[in-house]
């Protein structure tokens, strides 16, 4: 049940739930639609990770889980409706750069699941390599987007233009390179903080979609 599966979830994760509820409530009261708006697509978007593996049949780890919650948080809820993009410069670089090292990550584990799972093989450089450049392209995926809504719609997402654009595709760069030597030093059986035993947990929990086909 989904019900079950969102009790089980960590503490801190429960504390956001409710604070997005809470907020969701007095806004309403309030009067104040654009934070209930807020509110609720953070609430829904954070929820959307338990429905996800429930229905593709993959395991969340807890702090896989909690990270995502906690970049959803903090990009939505208190980036935009509490405007901490402006309130404080470093915001969008910290938020930048784990978004990068988290979608280096994300890359090893589906590159990984790839080659291990068929009947091709890659050096462990390369699987880091393929990781990186999956990370970087999301990134400049993302600025191509910023630009187009700003010219397309007149929104201000790139802020000061080019000098915006640019410091966000080096900080994805270094987030990037993070995550895929992350990846890198878990093939080698050597470790790199926390991020290396984060993968070792979800392929642990995810054992079956990293086997070899016969």
């Amino acid at each position: 049940m989904l019900y079950r599966r969102i009790l089980r979830q960590p503490i801190l994760v429960q504390m956001i739930w409710a604070v997005l509820v809470v907020a969701f409530v007095l806004a309403l009261f309030q009067g104040r639609w654009s934070l209930a708006f807020v509110s609720a697509a953070t609430f829904g978007l954070s929820i959307l990770p338990v429905v996800a593996s429930r229905r593709f049949g993959i395991r969340l780890p807890v702090r896989f889980f909690a990270w995502i919650v906690l970049f959803i948080f903090g990009t939505i809820f208190l980036g935009e409706a509490f405007d901490f993009y402006h309130r404080y410069w470093w915001w969008d670089v910290i938020l930048h750069g784990g978004s990068a090292v988290g979608f280096g990550l994300a890359g090893f584990l589906f590159v990984f699941m790839l080659f291990k799972g068929d009947r091709y093989a890659a050096p462990a450089w390369a699987v880091a390599f393929i990781s990186f450049c999956f990370a970087l392209s999301i990134g400049t995926l993302w600025e191509i987007f910023e630009f187009a809504m700003d010219q397309l719609f007149g929104f201000n997402m790139q802020k000061s233009g080019l000098l915006d654009t640019m410091g966000d595709l080096i900080v994805d760069t270094i987030g990037a390179s993070i995550g895929a030597i992350a990846g890198l030093a878990y093939l080698k059986g050597q470790e790199l903080g926390g991020l290396t035993a984060a993968l070792r947990e979800f392929i642990a929990a995810n054992r079956r979609l990293f086997r070899k086909r016969r």
